[in-house]
């Protein structure tokens, strides 16, 4: 790999479904220095990759961001190898001065940590701030907080950040605080910065400083994904799709369930129709990216409202529904949308 990429600054940001790291990736993005190129692996759960599109839409590299998608769960388990493949891609092409990772919600960071702490990656990566991002009106339900990847997302944090306090109705920024102690323990709590924000916009200096967590987690065991990966489920997101129009993909895992749908450009969806589809979807998680007859835009649904943004380009269509439970209608509510 070239000899210039020494030492690159690295974040990772991570947090659980639907707590807002897109959303802060893109606010950081905006902030980016003019004259820095930066890159961005991203990593979903989902067979159909739906974030590297909703940026795409939004940055391209010409404006110096770089980004690259893992699909199909998390990324150093299952998938160690495509993982580090799509990394060496990234960082040969855009030789960036900071590099970000997302991984999925339900991916678990500290094999992702002990992956870039390898001795190859030592010698190209600075490992800096690792952020955690809480909706910390979570706390109040049990599958959150008895969930082993919810956990260990807050114990490999630098900085738990607490977001969407904008729709919090009060205690939670002490629960929050309660919490990250408890699950962090006493001895290294005085390393762990607790802040909070609303709608991802996360300071950008929040970046800056090595990272306490390699020396924190240094004696973790390796777990064992329940997520079912190979090639064939990897080429699910960049296949040739078939004549019927579109291919639906299936993922199960950490207790949840993911279905998506990549359909071709000349599929065009009635967007009034859509967004009756996409805000009768009970689902944990809910991302997409359709071409309408009024143009393109980028849809995320959270437990807490459908967004719409309007997008510069995308190939094609694509949604990913993460849910406990899928239901079999979705994929006729969808094939009704178009036209």
């Amino acid at each position: 790999m070239n000899s210039k990429l020494k030492q690159i600054p690295t974040n990772i940001i991570t947090g659980f479904l639907g707590v807002g790291k897109t959303s802060s990736i893109l606010h950081l993005l905006k902030h980016k220095p003019e004259n820095e190129r930066w890159a961005v692996l991203v990593n979903e759960f989902g067979e159909i990759g739906i974030d590297g599109s909703l940026m795409q839409g939004q940055y391209s590299e010409r404006s110096g961001v770089f980004i690259r998608e893992v699909p199909g769960g998390c990324m150093c388990c299952a998938s160690g190898l495509p993982m580090q493949v799509a990394l060496n891609e990234l960082l040969t092409k855009a030789k960036p001065d900071r590099l970000i990772i997302e991984p999925t919600g339900l991916g678990h960071p500290v094999e992702i940590l002990q992956t870039l702490s390898d001795k190859f990656y030592q010698q190209l990566l600075q490992i800096e701030k690792i952020i955690t991002l809480v909706d910390a009106r979570k706390l109040k339900h049990s599958r959150y907080t008895e969930h082993d990847t919810f956990n260990q997302q807050i114990s490999i944090a630098d900085i738990v950040v607490g977001n969407k306090q904008d729709l919090y109705q009060g205690g939670e920024k002490e629960i929050l605080e309660s919490y990250v102690k408890k699950v962090i323990g006493n001895t290294v709590e005085s390393n762990i910065a607790i802040n909070f924000t609303e709608q991802g916009r996360i300071d950008p200096q929040w970046l800056q400083g090595k990272t306490a967590a390699i020396a924190r987690h240094a004696h973790h065991h390796h777990h064992s994904s329940s997520n079912d990966l190979d090639s064939t489920s990897l080429n699910l997101s960049t296949m040739d799709i078939p004549e019927a129009g579109y291919v639906k993909a299936e993922n199960h895992g950490e207790g949840f369930s993911s279905i998506g749908w990549r359909f071709e450009s000349r599929k065009v969806f009635n967007r009034k129709k859509l967004h009756v589809f996409l805000t009768g979807l009970k689902a944990e998680r809910m991302k997409a990216v359709f071409i309408t007859e009024q143009g393109i835009f980028g849809y995320n649904l959270t437990s807490d409202a459908l967004t719409e943004m309007e997008l510069d380009e995308a190939l094609e269509s694509r949604i990913e529904i993460i849910a406990y439970e899928r239901e079999s209608r979705w994929q006729e509510g969808l094939l009704g949308c178009i036209g």
